[in-house]
């Protein structure tokens, strides 16, 4: 049998993200435990963001036209943060601090660091320009503004803008729920003997962990034995109640490779095999419960590394899109190789890297899919093309993990 060609990356991704559509139901949860949601409905602010004009310093509220080079001004009065003054008189000071609102008649604010306390008065060391550090109404938001669009991914900072407009609760699409097993008669969990030939599960670990931090709901079938029939029967009982089924090992084309006629027979094969390096057997299909509900497949290789990139680039995506996302593309940056890469591969390959102290990148000595070192030692990845030679001092494409695992 002459074997299927590899499908390119980019188009692999995209039939993969075509399949993608958000979950549904929606739920309302208090703001403070929206993080790392996705907004189900844009958010407007009700309010001007500041409500009214304030002062960014601690320092004295002034006319301008009165605070002249070393003019002596009384102080009339004194507001604090959460306080209104009154009107400023004529020819004098308010003393004000960070957040007080500028009383009637001021028209700037002049740092304390540029006037002198003298008794009971002021002495202008600097005279201000008109509107010199006052915070105007509505400078940051106006009522009425979007503030945040659906489809949001809500990070701490979000969270912080619902909140500055007094948004107690937020719309939400629910939580993602995705089962996973790993396949293999070698796996053995940590705590337990190692037997001839066995292997610590990592990729366990690892994957639970990514679908954690990505916020689903995660149901956890734990390790099936390599045959045909275990491997059917964690298919099914993945099936029942998840949106999304992942699973690592078993993909490839040995004899000990069930995943690929246990999704044909419990649902469908739509794509398999990925030119890129690592992680070649990727599978994606749906598989049917008992009610005929189908439930969303990928299934990533069983070697740690090959695994955990699979994940990053296909899994991620396919999981923000499923959670409502709307921008699922990961950050490229481009920078300078400071290795070289002489043999490259013809399937587009992703290599380990670490930003070094001279702001390249280093290359991980040893690309092994079998590497796992390699993902905790990397700051990232390149993202190296088919055929691409890299030589030390190219710009090359740089994918930073800290945004792939966000």
């Amino acid at each position: 049998m002459t074997p299927s060609p590899l499908l390119p990356f980019d188009e692999a991704l995209a039939r993969l993200l075509g399949q993608a559509r958000p979950v549904d139901g929606h739920e309302t949860i208090p703001i403070m435990a929206a993080h790392g949601r996705v907004l189900a409905r844009g958010l407007r602010s009700s309010i001007d963001v500041p409500r009214a004009d304030n002062t960014q310093m601690d320092g004295y509220a002034v006319r301008v036209a009165e605070a002249t080079m070393g003019a002596r001004l009384p102080v009339s009065q004194r507001i604090p943060a959460g306080h209104v003054g009154g009107p400023l008189a004529l020819g004098t000071a308010a003393r004000i601090f960070t957040g007080g609102l500028i009383p009637g008649g001021a028209d700037a604010v002049v740092m304390q660091e540029m006037a002198d306390a003298d008794g009971d008065a002021v002495i202008i060391r600097e005279a201000p320009a008109p509107g010199q550090w006052i915070r105007r109404a509505g400078e940051d938001i106006r009522e009425g503004a979007e503030i945040l669009r659906a489809g949001e991914r809500l990070r701490p900072q979000a969270v912080g803008l619902a909140a500055s407009v007094g948004l107690a609760e937020v719309s939400v699409h629910r939580r993602v729920r995705v089962a996973c097993f790993f396949t293999g008669d070698e796996l053995a969990d940590p705590g337990e003997p190692l037997a001839p030939g066995a292997i610590y599960n990592s990729n366990r670990y690892v994957l639970v962990g990514l679908l954690r931090a990505l916020g689903c709901e995660v149901s956890d079938l734990g390790n099936v034995p390599d045959s045909l029939d275990a491997t059917r029967a964690a298919l099914r009982a993945a099936a029942a109640g998840n949106d999304l089924i992942v699973t690592s090992g078993g993909v490839s084309v040995g004899d000990e490779d069930h995943i690929r006629p246990a999704l044909e027979a419990e649902g469908e094969l739509s794509l398999w095999q990925i030119a890129i390096k690592p992680g070649k057997p990727l599978a994606y299909g749906k598989v049917r419960d008992a009610t005929a509900r189908e439930a969303h497949f990928i299934g990533l290789p069983g070697n740690p590394v090959s695994s955990f990139v699979t994940f990053l680039l296909f899994v991620r995506p396919f999981l923000l899109r499923l959670q409502g996302v709307e921008r699922v593309a990961p950050t490229v940056l481009p920078m300078r190789a400071d290795f070289d890469w002489p043999r490259p591969d013809r399937r587009r390959e992703f290599l380990r890297v670490r930003i070094n102290p001279e702001g390249g990148l280093e290359l991980f000595p040893n690309q092994g899919s079998g590497v796992l070192t390699s993902t905790a030692w990397a700051d990232g990845l390149v993202d190296n093309p088919p055929g691409g030679q890299v030589r030390r001092g190219d710009m090359v494409r740089f994918l930073p993990l800290d945004s792939l695992l966000a």
